[in-house]
């Protein structure tokens, strides 16, 4: 369930960001850069997430605030789904945040290379999400997830400063979960996709 407060915050530090970009007059600035302060304050108060880290996740964008684009690479082998330990010691899909200079889909490609060691191939969309509403805690900043299912071609895990681990898991037998990332339900989801050759597109 979206936290008011939190929503609120998040759409005081968007006009407040375009109004550092686009307005001109010396004290409406000073007006902005003090609804952005009041912005990291409110979400300091209602998350776990440090001032000081909010601040420079406010102040790491500039103009017309958009969200910040996250995917994940639903790889299966015999019926299980593949699952890579992040340094916190849960699991998730591979992904991350998408390349300025890659497409979503090459950028799905990319993480379960670097995360995974595997070439794959990206054979549909399973879904595109509105994180805030699947999962939890809420970030600072919009994330649109999209869940791509993919088809292992060769590699195998390297360790690498990610993650320490991937394997196969079926749905009854998942470990704990970096939910942040990716939950039971999205990880339901793509099981739901895999079995299904008419499969459409699910979307917020």
């Amino acid at each position: 369930m979206r936290d008011q407060i939190v929503e609120w915050a998040k759409e005081i530090q968007s006009l407040a960001q375009a109004g550092l970009f686009y307005g001109k007059d010396v004290f409406d600035q000073e007006r902005y850069e003090r609804m952005r302060e009041i912005a990291v304050e409110m979400m300091a108060a209602r998350t776990d997430i440090p001032s000081e880290k909010i601040a420079t996740l406010f102040c790491g964008d500039v103009g017309y605030q958009t969200p910040k684009v996250d995917t994940r690479a639903a790889i299966f082998e015999e019926g299980k789904i593949l699952l890579v330990c992040e340094s916190s010691g849960k699991w998730s899909m591979p992904g991350g945040w998408c390349e300025y200079n890659l497409s979503p889909a090459e950028n799905a490609v990319k993480e379960a290379k670097e995360e995974a060691g595997l070439d794959v191939v990206v054979q549909k969309v399973i879904s595109v999400q509105d994180r805030d509403k699947h999962n939890q805690p809420p970030y600072a900043y919009g994330v649109v997830k999209i869940f791509y299912q993919c088809k292992a071609t060769g590699g195998s895990f390297v360790s690498n400063i990610e993650t320490s681990e991937s394997r196969y898991f079926s749905l009854d037998e998942l470990p704990p979960l970096a939910e942040e990332k990716c939950n039971e339900e999205q990880i339901r989801m793509c099981f739901e996709a895999y079995g299904d050759d008419n499969w459409k597109v699910q979307f917020d």
